[in-house]
């Protein structure tokens, strides 16, 4: 494994945000796949909440300064960059001023969930590719974790399709339980706005959390139960997908067992 990629790409990562079974483990995994010499890369949103001059954020403006459209509009996206102390590992944050500038990561202090976070996931998944492109890093694996990441398998597979950096990337997606209720209704047309096909757009057409991680199911080459208790209807998913699956393990077992599976059962896609 020392001469691979990965690229981790998660909503949260630990210690930018509260530690949270998705945060913890985002980081965790990356830290010990760093640890044995593999190249690891780290992208998650700078939401407003995390304090920049704590963790010592700041813009690469050879990265930034590139307009990504979403639904049709221009929105600027500024790329920074921090290290994990102890660890020299490299963290990206996707920043744009409309979409994370506010001192919130998904929701208002009544707990209602922004209306704009459909855009803040597609401004997200295509933020991280770009960005990616223009360091010419081609990854062997890459790791999704967390809802607001999870359309990223899809644009992989379908907007970015032709990309030639990421033709011979596996996509794993690490499934984790949430509480959020249904995003904008509108997510299924922003998605097609990209030229998507409606085939392909159908399964978010309802963009509920469960409909958003079967997409990011249906989008990947493997997948990972990140939470010990799923929802039925995603357990029933997985069953009937054509994917190789790692169950749920313990934080004592889970960065060894992750890196396992990705050498004998997602690597071996390649072969």
């Amino acid at each position: 494994m020392k001469d691979k990629r990965i690229l981790y790409v998660s909503s949260e990562v630990t210690p930018y945000l509260p530690e949270t079974e998705l945060s913890s483990t985002a980081f965790n995994v990356a830290k010990n796949a760093h640890s044995k010499g593999i190249q690891t890369r780290i992208f998650m949103p700078r939401f407003g909440v995390i304090n920049e001059r704590r963790h010592q954020l700041h813009e690469v403006i050879r990265l930034s300064g590139m307009n990504l459209i979403i639904n049709d509009m221009d929105m600027p996206l500024i790329i920074k960059v921090a290290s994990i102390p102890k660890e020299r590992m490299q963290v990206y944050f996707i920043d744009n001023d409309e979409y994370f500038k506010r001192k919130a990561v998904y929701s208002d202090e009544d707990d209602k969930l922004f209306d704009d976070n459909d855009e803040r996931m597609i401004f997200f998944a295509k933020g991280v590719v770009e960005t990616v492109k223009k360091l010419n890093w081609a990854p062997d694996i890459i790791h999704v974790h967390g809802w607001m990441a999870s359309l990223l398998p899809l644009y992989l597979r379908e907007f970015y399709k032709e990309e030639p950096l990421f033709a011979e990337s596996k996509i794993v997606t690490s499934l984790y339980n949430s509480d959020i209720k249904d995003l904008n209704k509108e997510l299924a047309n922003k998605v097609r706005f990209d030229k998507i096909e409606d085939s392909k757009v159908a399964t978010i057409e309802t963009p509920s959390h469960i409909n958003i991680l079967k997409s990011a199911i249906e989008n990947s080459d493997a997948i990972i139960k990140g939470s010990e208790v799923l929802p039925e209807e995603i357990e029933t998913f997985i069953e009937e997908s054509n994917v190789k699956v790692l169950d749920f393990q313990s934080e004592e077992t889970l960065t060894e067992a992750y890196l396992e599976f990705y050498k004998e059962n997602v690597l071996e896609l390649s072969e």
